[in-house]
């Protein structure tokens, strides 16, 4: 997709809108508005992962929603505000504030959560306020404020390059945060170590010295037994838990009534023995050890206890807020941590303050001039939702994100979004799953329309920079709230004359009342000019007087935000995962994002080239599984649960373990017929953090058996794909690109023009091979091409006839090879591995067999991982058979 003229005469340095790592992002000030790293950015130095550096693919205009609709027609901002503002009011006034809710998103600017906070909280006095971080991050949340009395990451991201120790738990960084594992790649040295921990063999894996294959779901039991062993075998730091800690005896007691020596951790864990034994080892011997998590440890319905689970371990040792050591929870979302600064979550107050605290709520109420606060603590994301099924709920507005597709048991939030009677969705995307549902849809700005701060993984502010004008009549998210809550009567709090004027409020307050009882503090940026708002430099909190440039680590000093300031060890009892297989589901299910992806692709489906590594759904399937099951690779397979379905395309893969399959989170009824992950997931929360135990569901896997499958190319919005059980599209900067299959008979002769939207031109029909393919022309442009297949996997790559959509007009080459879907003339690629350079499979194992055989000459010869990196994992499972040594059977090397 093109990008929009950027009418500046400087470069704009801003920060990327997706994963929690915050890279810092200079675009371009020329008609490509191009992005290239920041180097100056303390978060990536100047790296980008591929997702980041094709930002100024995703800023077209097509797609979006530029106008407001109310009750599916467009009006003015009058019209669709004062709709808003009266459904609010006629709520609260018949049924009270309660029956109102707001979810909101990591997606959002600081600023916008904070005035959304506000509004609902403050004035309306509704509770149920929540994120979607309540998906990934909450159950980190929760476990740090039982260790550390507060929501406080203590380390950086440094520590994860000076640790002679990593260990990276549930956290697939190669491809979910690609920018921090290149820091971690390139801080290999002698006597440096890395454990990977989990069940799946990834492309981070590639970075393990050991890999731990554990069972899903037994997280907890490994750690209980690493608290055990380093009690055995004189690795705890006594000195460190009495003058600093609080609870130890407890914690231990119950890590000892598991009963568990290396034996019973090895059995519960499904791990060797001497795996086990090398990690207590690894983890005892290394004072400077990190312990990175992310979502396979949160995404559990023991989340929080897996989180202090790890956190244990290292206040047993003292390892806590120091060079090199420390417990780090990566976020997921660019701005997961600013939103629970401002109290995005529905169990807590803005500033890191608490409901359960009267002094806080005082001190809030008394900032906000207010007389009564929200009665709180409000419905998590899933309870939330389910009180707007049951009628609890009858205004729900969400912003900036995407509950139909993301939630568990997508079809009971889909029934809940249909039965509520106002549903108000912001969003810069007019054709969303949860779009669909909307009474009102207000257009809010998108990335490099609007201004703002996000907050990182290590607790970094940054500020997001608007260099492109609005586009028709969106406008910033704080300005829709602010604007309704004028209609709603509460203007003079509400009178911001933009993001700068939020962010003072909001750093005010977090200094308000605050000697220190509370680490999150901005105070000394309570008074920033606009100027020096513009201006602002990425800096860690908290930045007070003390810190006035922030502050790199905390809690080194054994201060905790407690009342004692000791920390708490919390007490583990292990527990299996809630949803177990059973006779009708006997596969556990795994989900997660992709590399090239982001939460339900209504931005990176904006770039072709982030669609060119994974186009389309994909079940991973250990190769055992496959032959009970009847499956091959490249077929396409069914995995259900109740009435809920999942079709996409076998990848066979020693990486999954037997019984357990891997799908990805990113597909949506927009992108796919069947393909709602979340439609295997049962509504199964942590009982502490309110997180879904989106990493495991269960589902029976079978055959999905096709008459025939198909490929259609035709120009952009020509297509419906109705006739077609299977359908799966990927949109390309000149045409729409679908894949499509059934199990109907279908006369293609006959029924060509129908799919072509005219008729063919050019025809091709071999029925004893099974294939049939047609195109249809117009003033020598091609218009729609039909490849069908009904004998078996012989359909085309179609990278090159993608290309032939872009000619004005076609040559007679091009025309002549139509049919034959390839340039022959042309190399054959094959799947493309690096998007970056555009290289393929098939390109780099011509390579490899002409004796380019490491990375570095590759990267001579081809140029693939030599930007990004994020394909060089990939790279080296294709160079793995010419590795003279080879991988051990339980352990990856390096």
């Amino acid at each position: 997709m093109t990008s929009r003229p950027s009418p500046r005469d400087t470069d704009c340095r801003t920060t990327c809108p997706y994963c929690g790592v915050g890279c810092g992002v200079v675009v371009g000030s020329d008609a490509s508005a191009a992005v290239s790293g920041d180097r100056d950015h303390p978060a990536n130095l100047g790296r980008l992962c591929v997702k980041g550096a094709n930002l100024h693919e995703t800023t077209g205009l097509a797609g979006r929603l530029l106008y407001p609709r109310v009750n599916g027609q467009s009006v003015g901002w009058d019209r669709a505000l004062q709709a808003s503002a009266d459904a609010i009011r006629a709520s609260v006034e018949r049924y009270g504030p309660e029956s109102v809710a707001f979810y909101l998103s990591g997606q959002l600017l600081t600023e916008d959560y904070y005035v959304a906070n506000k509004l609902a909280k403050g004035f309306l006095r509704t509770p149920h306020v929540d994120t979607n971080s309540r998906l990934c991050m909450s159950s980190a949340v929760a476990a740090h404020k039982r260790a550390f009395g507060a929501d406080v990451v203590p380390g950086c991201y440094e520590d994860l390059e000076l640790a002679d120790l990593l260990v990276l738990v549930g956290s697939n960084t190669a491809w979910n945060h690609p920018v921090l594992y290149q820091r971690m790649k390139a801080a290999a040295r002698e006597g440096r170590r890395v454990v990977v921990i989990d069940p799946r063999e990834t492309a981070t894996t590639e970075l393990a010295d050991l890999h731990l294959r554990l069972r899903p779901g037994s997280d907890t039991v490994l750690f209980n037994g690493l608290l055990v062993w380093l009690a055995d075998h004189d690795g705890l730091d006594q000195g460190y838990i009495e003058a600093h800690c609080w609870g130890f005896e407890s914690a231990m007691t119950a890590a000892r009534d598991g009963a568990l020596s290396v034996a019973d951790v090895a059995r519960r864990c499904d791990l060797a023995e001497a795996d086990v034994v090398g990690f207590y080892r690894l983890f005892s011997a290394t004072p400077r050890t990190v312990t990175a998590f992310s979502q396979g440890v949160n995404q559990s319905a023991a989340g929080t206890d897996n989180g202090n689970a790890i956190i244990n371990c290292h206040l047993a040792t003292g390892r806590i807020g120091r060079p090199g050591a420390s417990p780090f929870s990566v976020t997921g979302q660019p701005n997961a941590m600013g939103g629970r600064e401002v109290g995005g979550l529905a169990n807590t107050l803005a500033a890191h303050m608490d409901y359960e605290s009267e002094a806080d709520r005082a001190l809030v109420r008394s900032f906000w001039d207010v007389d009564e606060l929200a009665a709180g603590p409000g419905l998590k994301a899933v309870d939330l939702f389910e009180a707007v099924h049951r009628g609890q709920i009858r205004v729900v507005w969400i912003m900036a994100t995407n509950p139909a597709v993301s939630l568990p048991d997508a079809t009971r939030v889909r029934e809940a979004l249909s039965r509520c009677p106002t549903v108000i969705v912001s969003d810069c995307m007019a054709d969303t799953d949860t779009a669909a549902y909307a009474d009102i849809l207000l257009p809010a700005a998108g990335w490099g329309e609007k201004s703002g701060t996000v907050t990182n993984s290590e607790r970094r502010i940054s500020r997001q920079r608007a260099f492109l004008p609005l586009p028709g009549d969106a406008r910033s998210d704080w300005w829709i709230i602010s604007s309704v809550a004028r209609r709603l009567g509460y203007g003079a709090a509400f009178d911001y004359d933009g993001p700068a004027a939020i962010f003072r409020e909001h750093a005010a307050l977090s200094a308000c009342g605050n000697d220190g009882q509370r680490t999150f503090n901005l105070g000394r940026l309570a008074h920033l000019s606009d100027q020096d708002y513009d201006q602002l430099a990425p800096l860690q909190w908290p930045v007070t007087g003390q810190s006035p440039q922030g502050t790199q680590r905390l809690f080194g000093d054994g201060q905790f935000d407690t009342p004692d300031c000791r920390a708490r060890f919390v007490p583990i009892n292990p527990v299996a995962p809630i949803q177990q297989p059973t006779v009708a589901a006997p596969m556990v299910v795994n989900t997660g994002r992709i590399r090239d992806q982001w939460h339900t692709m209504t931005r990176t489906a904006k770039s072709a080239r982030l669609l060119q590594h994974r186009s389309e759904p994909f079940i991973e399937i250990n190769p055992l599984d496959a032959q009970s099951g009847g499956l091959a690779h490249g077929e396409l397979g069914m995995l259900t649960r109740g009435n809920n379905r999942y079709i996409g395309r076998v990848r066979l893969t020693d990486a999954q373990r037997p019984g357990e399959v891997f799908v990805p989170i990113h597909w949506s009824r927009r992108y796919a017929a069947e393909a709602l992950a979340s439609g295997l997931i049962a509504a199964v929360t942590d009982p502490v953090s309110g997180q879904p135990e989106l990493k495991h569901g269960i589902a029976r896997l079978s055959p999905f058996r096709a008459r025939w499958q198909a490929r259609v190319l035709t120009r952009p919005g020509q297509f419906t794909p109705d006739s077609a059980e299977y359908w799966s599209q990927a949109p390309q900067a000149d045409c729409d690109s679908w894949w499509l299959a059934g199990r109907n008979r279908v006369d293609w002769a006959q029924d060509a023009e129908r799919w072509l939207g005219g008729i063919p031109q050019l025809v091709m029909a071999d029925p004893a091979r099974g294939v049939f393919r047609a195109a249809r022309l117009s003033e020598g442009q091609l218009q729609a091409i039909l490849l069908v297949d009904t004998a078996g996997s012989r359909l085309p790559d179609i990278s090159w006839l993608i290309e032939c959509f872009a000619a004005d007009p076609l040559s007679d080459h091009q025309r002549r090879a139509l049919l034959a879907a390839r340039d022959i003339e042309r190399e054959d690629i094959g799947a493309v591995v690096c998007s970056c350079f555009q290289v393929g499979e098939r390109q780099i194992a011509r390579a490899i067999e002409a004796g380019a055989t490491s990375t570095e000459a590759l990267a001579d010869q081809l140029k693939c991982g030599s930007h990004c990196g994020s394909c060089l994992p990939e790279i080296k499972e294709l160079l793995r058979p010419h590795a003279s040594g080879g991988l051990s059977s339980e352990a990856g090397t390096r």
